[in-house]
């Protein structure tokens, strides 16, 4: 282990031995040269091979970034979180602290801080030669920089204005999943995933808002991370869901696959616009081609999903029920995967504190099997708050249009975890391992508390087990980052 008590290193003065000559360096966004969001990197220097350090392993505000000879602990692995627009935090994954640079001051100390996701806390990509990339600051507009070209253990790390030196230089070396494992998250913006393992292959759709449906495909689940999105339907056109793709999930019958979708209107107030479409497959690709098969109902809904009780077919989705019920999920008979039948029923409404924190919302069903028990899975309170959960539905009686034929576990299932920075879990799926071992959720979640219900929310994924009285063990949301055994049979 390196030394606990290595001494700083001050600069008497800050001396600037470089001098612009000619024009202004222009830095373009990194192309050669990406990142996968919460996978921890190494950062070594170009000119002196050191690795960007937390120094003297410390945790709090403040505290110093140097360069220190690469060792890959905790204290030089750094995770990059997407602020959008192609910026980026740098997180300690020792500290759990970002990059910050307090001032636009050419050489001043690169500290860490507490996450505000400001402007002195994110930064750019640029390419360099040879692979190598410069982090440019957003409030400053300058680069990282070994200050005064040093090489020494402990040498300061600062900003000075872009000049692509070596010492401004930063190989990217991932540390990331080694091969059996993979790391959340599986998709970045990706809200309201719905995933499937089909025929060799994992199928990942999420919410566009746009006026396009995507589906990305990988051999393995940690292949989704960097997989193409492939457009496999387009809705501009049509004249109730052209736009604002919510929610997509695909479902298998009778030898074809049916994709469900919420979309409305091109207007500024989205909401009341927004309605259920299902598209049907030529054949059992789940990629398609699709055609429009139907529009589900003339009424504001959300969220479709299909339940299988027997040999019945039920639409499950989000409604307003009206009065003090309010924002709650419904269930209604198909006739077939895309005609109603009969009248929609009230499935679930949010009626217990924990589903009331922010806003009073239920929404997001989706289908659990065990055993021969029928679960339902739906998301609670406000997307756009941080206590965002899942609560838990048994189908305890014999008619799952009777909503006293369901029972409603008295507590959360999942939930938020300060301890692994996760908060807003939600909006799930559930998908088996290759080998039909496994049980695995698919779920969105945020990185701060602070994070809304937009398309910064991300895809990610993990194995649950079951409790002896046959309701599903979720456990807690995983950390990003951290290597998790991948699905069985892979």
């Amino acid at each position: 282990m390196r030394n606990h008590h290595r001494r700083a290193f001050f600069a008497a003065g800050l001396i600037a031995l470089l001098t612009v000559v000619g024009t202004v360096v222009v830095t373009p966004a990194a192309s050669a040269a990406t990142v996968q969001p919460g996978v921890p990197y190494v950062l070594v220097n170009g000119h002196s091979g050191k690795a960007l350090d937390v120094y003297n392993l410390a945790t709090g505000d403040g505290a110093a970034i140097n360069q220190y000879t690469r060792n890959d602990g905790a204290w030089q692995q750094w995770r990059f979180l997407d602020s959008g627009g192609g910026w980026y935090r740098v997180q300690s994954v020792h500290s759990g602290k970002v990059l910050d640079l307090p001032t636009t001051a050419d050489g001043i100390q690169l500290v860490q801080n507490s996450d505000r996701n400001d402007a002195r806390q994110q930064f750019r990509l640029a390419d360099s030669a040879g692979g190598h990339i410069r982090l440019i600051n957003r409030n400053s507009g300058k680069a990282l920089d070994v200050w005064e070209w040093s090489t020494a253990d402990g040498a300061r790390v600062s900003q000075y204005q872009d000049l692509d030196g070596a010492n401004q230089q930063w190989q990217l070396v991932a540390l990331g999943a080694s091969p059996g494992t993979f790391t959340n998250p599986i998709k970045r913006n990706g809200p309201d995933p719905w995933l499937q393992y089909h025929n060799g292959y994992y199928y990942l759709a999420t919410t566009t808002w746009n006026s396009t449906i995507t589906m990305r495909r990988s051999a393995t689940l940690a292949g989704l991370a960097t997989a193409t999105d492939q457009v496999i339907f387009n809705l501009a056109g049509r004249p109730n869901g052209c736009c604002n793709m919510w929610a997509p999930e695909f479902h298998l019958i009778n030898g074809r696959w049916y994709f469900y979708y919420t979309a409305g209107q091109n207007v500024a107030d989205f909401n009341p616009t927004q309605r259920l479409h299902v598209l049907e497959s030529a054949g059992t690709d789940p990629m398609g081609p699709y055609t429009f098969k139907a529009d589900l109902g003339s009424e504001w809904a959300l969220d479709a999903s299909v339940l299988r009780v027997g040999a019945n077919l039920y639409l499950m989705g989000t409604y307003n029920a009206g009065g003090s019920y309010g924002q709650s999920n419904f269930i209604q008979r198909l006739s077939n995967p895309w005609t109603l039948t009969g009248s929609r029923s009230r499935l679930s409404s949010p009626t217990l504190s924990w589903e009331r924190q922010t806003h009073p919302v239920n929404e997001g069903p989706e289908p659990l099997y065990h055993n021969g028990r029928v679960m339902v899975v739906y998301s609670a309170s406000a997307c756009w708050g941080p206590d965002y959960k899942l609560g838990l539905l048994t189908l305890t009686g014999t008619d799952p249009l009777n909503p006293a034929h369901w029972t409603k576990h008295p507590t959360p299932v999942f939930q938020r975890s300060d301890a692994n920075g996760v908060y807003a879990p939600g909006h799930n799926g559930f998908f088996k391992s290759p080998d039909g071992t496994e049980d695995w959720i698919v779920y969105h979640a945020n990185d701060s508390a602070g994070g809304g219900c937009d398309m910064n929310r991300s895809t990610r994924a993990q194995k649950f087990t079951w409790n002896a009285d046959g309701t599903p063990n979720f456990g807690s949301p995983a950390r990003l980052g951290v290597a998790l055994t991948a699905p069985s049979g892979e």
